[in-house]
C-alpha cells in the first residue's frame, strides 16, 4: 500500500513516500525536499557474516547525472563509473550518523542506498539523503535504535539559516551539519570561517530543536506503518547451526571472572609507551585466556569463540580506568597532549614540505604549486566550476605495521583528505592574490591516532614553506570520550589506538588561533549531550593553541619568496576585446607563444593573462610577446613599423603584431610628394608617429611629424 506523509522542514515541504518503488527492499522510502528526490533503501542479509568482529554496515550513495539533467562529457564513456568524491563523502555522512544506533552483536550485513532521483540546483540532497536512510530504517524490522534526522546551519550576517541552498553557503560563515535524534548529536560535519567556539556551540543547540521536530515526524510515520523490530538475540539463535555446541555458561562465567581479575594487570599496570606494545598487551590477554580454558579442557572451535570476547573486555578496563581513577594507558593526564613536533624544508626540490609528529603519528605533508590551468575541473551531477586547491592523503599499510595491497585512496583516505582539505580552504589566498594552482598531498608514515589531524598541521607547515601567504597557521586535535550506561564520562584531549572503544568518539576540531575552521565528529554512543560537547570544545581549543606554539616554533609565517624551483606567474591585465588577437585564429597566435618560448598561459574572460614558466627568459619574451599583441595604442607614441601595403593616397604601416595604421601621402615627408612609392616601399622599416585615432579605432600616423615635439 502506498502511503505519503509531509510536513514543514525550514520553510519548505518535505514529503516521505514508501510502498510504491523498490518493493523487494526489506524498506524503501523515495524522500523529497523541494524538488530534490532521493529513493533510500534498506537491506539485512539472511546469515551473519561468520568471524566479523564488527558490524558489516554497508553505505552507498549513487549519484546519477540524469538527476540534475546531464550527460557525461567524456566522449566515449557515458554511463556513471567510479564513485565521485562528493559521493564517497555523503556516503560517509549516513554512514557515520546511522552506525552506532545499531546494537552491539549484530553481525548481519545491512546494506543502505541513497539513489538521487533529481537534484533542483537549491536543496542539497544530503539532508533528504539522511533523513530517508532513517526513516526506511525505521520502517524496517533491522533491529536501530531511532529516529535520527540531519538539519544544515549557516550564518549570515549574524543570523541562523536553516537548510540554506548552496547561493546561500557560499555567503555564509560557516556551514554546520549536524545529525542526532532531537536530544543528543551523533554526528557533525562543519566547516567555518574561524568561527570562535561558543558560536559553533550556539549553531549546535540551534540545530536540536530542529532536528527534534523532523524525530518526532518520522517517528509517528514508524508507530502507523512501521515492522515490528526483530531483536539480535532471535536473529542471532535463528541462524545458529543445531549441529553447534552451545558454550555452557559455566565456561563463559568463568572466562569472565579470569579476565576481571587479569585485565588490570595487562592494560594499566605501568605506561604502555607504544601502540604496538598496547597491541601486545592484549595479545598476550588473548593467549595467557586461551592457555587457562585449556586447563579447563575447553575444546579449540569453543576456546576461538570465548576469546574473541577479550578485546570487549579490554575496552571496558581502559574505560573503568579512566573513568575511576583518570588513568589512561600511557599514564597521561586526560588533557595531555603526546610528545609534539614540527619540521619545514625537508626537501631542496619540492616546493614546500613539512613533518609534522604527534606521539606515534607522523605525518609528511608535500606542497605543489602549478599555473592556474592545472586546477582540477569539476562536472558532476552537484558540482561544476574548478577547483584551485587540493589536499590529497595516503595512508600506507605500513604506518600501522600491517601488510595489505595497494589499490588507490579508499573511502577513508578520501573521507581524510578532505577534512584536511576543508580546515585549510578558509585561511587560503585569493586567486587575484596568489594565482596559483595549490596541490598537497599528506604521506601518513605513522599512524595512532586522528592522522587526518596532523595532516592538517603537515599542510599548514608546507603551505608556509611554499610561500602560499595563508591569513593564519592551521592546527587540530582529536578528541576521545570515555563513558559509561550511567552516564558517567570524561572527555580525553588527543584520543589515541585502544581509547577509541564503545561509549567513545572521535571528535576532530581543527582551527586557527581566531577561530574553528573545521569540525569532524563520530562517535560510539547513543549521542552526546550539549554539556559534552561544550566541554570537549573548550578543551579542543586549549589543545590547539598548544600545538600552534610548537608549530610557530618551526616557522613563524610563510616565506617570502617562493622555491627557485616552483614556476613563476605573471599576471597581465588586457582589453577583454583584445583576448582574440592573443588566441589567434584557431589557437595559432598563442600556440605559437607557448612553442616558441616554453610557457603556460591561461586567459580568464575578465581579461587576466597569467603566464607561467620556470625559465625567466622565456617568460620575459611571452610577457612581451603578449604586450605587444594587445598594446592600446595612443596618440603621440613613437614605434618602428613595416610598411604592408601601398596605395595612391598612403601607405599602410604596422606598428605592432596584427594592428596597422596609415601615413596619408601628405604625412610621408616634409615636402610635397607625388607618388607614395617614391619615399616608401613595402617591407621597408620607418618610424612613424600616431597622430589620431578615429571612432573607428582607425589609427592615423606620420613621418613628417616624428620629430615635432
Amino acid at each position: 500500500m502506498v502511503k505519503q506523509y509531509e510536513t514543514e522542514f525550514a520553510g519548505k515541504k518535505l514529503s516521505i513516500e514508501t510502498g510504491k518503488l523498490a518493493q523487494q527492499a526489506t524498506a524503501s522510502v523515495v524522500c523529497q525536499y523541494g524538488e530534490t528526490v532521493v529513493l533510500a533503501t534498506v537491506v539485512m542479509g539472511a546469515e551473519p557474516r561468520e568471524g566479523m568482529d564488527y558490524f558489516p554496515l554497508m553505505v552507498e550513495y549513487e549519484e546519477r547525472l540524469y538527476a540534475a539533467g546531464k550527460i557525461k562529457s567524456s566522449r566515449f564513456i557515458k554511463r556513471e563509473g567510479r564513485a565521485t568524491d562528493e559521493a564517497i563523502l555523503t556516503a560517509r555522512l549516513v554512514d557515520r550518523a546511522i552506525r552506532p544506533l545499531f546494537p552491539q552483536g549484530l553481525k548481519n550485513d545491512v546494506q543502505v542506498i541513497v539513489t538521487v532521483l533529481a537534484i533542483d540546483q537549491e536543496n542539497d540532497p544530503d539532508i533528504p539523503a539522511m533523513i530517508g536512510a532513517s526513516a526506511a530504517l525505521m520502517l524496517s524490522n533491522i533491529p536501530w535504535e531511532g529516529p535520527l534526522s540531519a538539519v544544515r546551519v549557516g550564518q549570515i550576517n549574524g543570523e541562523w539559516v536553516l537548510n540554506p541552498t548552496y547561493e546561500a553557503r557560499a555567503k555564509s560563515e560557516l556551514d554546520l551539519f549536524v545529525a542526532g535524534t532531537g536530544e543528543k548529536i551523533l554526528m557533525v560535519e562543519a566547516g567555518a570561517r574561524e568561527v570562535p567556539e561558543d558560536t559553533m556551540y550556539s549553531a549546535m543547540e540551534f540545530s536540536m530543536k530542529h532536528n527534534r521536530k523532523m524525530c518526532e515526524f518520522l517517528a509517528g510515520i514508524q508507530k502507523e506503518i512501521g515492522m515490528p523490530k526483530r531483536t539480535v538475540d532471535e536473529i542471532m539463535k535463528k541462524n545458529v547451526s543445531e549441529e553447534d555446541e552451545p558454550i555452557s555458561a559455566d565456561i563463559w562465567e568463568k572466562a569472565r571472572t579470569w579476565l576481571n581479575e587479569k585485565a588490570p594487570q595487562y592494560l594499566t599496570a605501568g605506561p604502555k609507551v607504544t601502540k604496538a606494545s598496547r597491541k601486545q598487551a592484549v595479545k598476550q590477554m588473548k593467549t595467557d585466556l586461551d592457555e587457562y580454558l585449556v586447563v579447563l579442557q575447553v575444546g579449540k572451535d569453543k576456546r576461538k569463540k570465548v576469546v574473541e570476547i577479550v578485546n570487549e573486555f579490554a575496552e571496558a578496563e581502559i574505560t573503568r580506568a579512566i573513568l575511576e581513577e583518570e588513568k589512561r594507558v600511557d599514564l597521561r593526564k586526560l588533557d595531555e597532549i603526546r610528545s609534539l613536533s614540527a619540521e619545514v624544508g625537508i626537501f631542496s626540490r619540492t616546493h614546500g614540505s613539512g613533518l609534522f609528529m604527534r606521539g606515534e603519528t607522523q605525518v609528511l605533508s608535500i606542497a605543489t604549486l602549478g599555473s592556474p590551468g592545472d586546477e582540477q575541473v569539476l562536472d558532476g551531477m552537484e558540482e561544476v566550476g574548478k577547483k584551485r586547491y587540493m589536499h590529497h592523503y595516503n595512508f600506507p599499510p605500513y604506518s600501522v605495521g600491517e601488510v595489505k595491497p595497494m589499490r588507490g585512496p579508499g573511502r577513508r583516505e578520501v573521507g581524510h583528505g578532505a577534512l584536511a582539505e576543508k580546515a585549510l580552504l578558509p585561511v587560503l589566498p585569493s586567486k587575484e592574490e596568489f594565482p596559483y594552482t595549490i596541490r598537497v598531498v599528506s604521506e601518513v608514515l605513522g599512524s595512532n591516532g586522528s592522522s587526518s589531524m596532523a595532516s592538517t598541521c603537515g599542510s599548514t607547515l608546507a603551505l608556509m614553506d611554499a610561500g602560499v601567504p595563508i591569513k593564519a597557521p592551521v592546527a587540530g586535535i582529536a578528541m576521545g570520550l570515555a563513558s559509561n550506561e550511567n552516564g558517567d564520562y570524561k572527555v580525553l584531549t588527543d584520543l589515541q589506538d585502544l581509547e577509541d572503544g564503545e561509549g567513545g568518539m572521535d571528535f576532530k576540531v581543527a582551527g586557527t588561533r581566531s577561530g574553528i575552521t573545521a569540525i569532524q565528529l563520530d562517535t560510539k554512543t547513543l549521542g552526546l549531550t550539549m554539556q559534552i560537547v561544550k566541554e570537549t570544545l573548550t578543551r579542543a581549543h586549549e589543545a590547539r593553541l598548544k600545538i600552534l606554539d610548537v608549530m610557530d616554533a618551526a616557522i613563524t609565517a610563510p616565506r617570502t619568496e617562493l622555491s627557485k624551483y616552483a614556476p613563476r606567474i605573471v599576471s597581465i591585465q588586457i582589453n577583454p576585446e583584445k583576448i582574440r588577437d592573443v588566441i589567434g585564429p584557431g589557437g595559432k597566435i598563442i600556440n605559437e607563444i607557448i612553442d616558441a618560448t616554453g610557457v603556460q598561459i591561461d586567459i580568464e574572460q575578465s581579461g587576466i593573462v597569467m603566464i607561467t614558466s620556470n625559465n625567466a627568459e622565456g617568460m620575459d619574451r611571452a610577457v612581451e610577446w603578449v604586450k605587444r599583441l594587445t598594446r592600446e595604442v595612443k596618440v603621440g607614441e613613437i614605434f618602428e613599423g613595416k610598411v604592408t601595403r601601398t596605395l595612391d593616397f598612403g601607405a599602410f604601416v604596422e606598428i605592432l603584431p596584427r594592428t596597422e595604421g596609415l601615413v596619408h601621402i601628405s604625412e610621408l615627408a616634409p615636402r610635397r610628394v607625388e607618388k607614395v612609392t617614391d619615399v616608401v616601399k613595402v617591407g621597408q622599416t620607418v618610424t612613424v608617429k600616431v597622430v589620431g585615432i578615429d571612432e573607428q579605432n582607425r589609427i592615423n600616423l606620420s613621418i613628417k611629424r616624428v620629430n615635432e615635439s
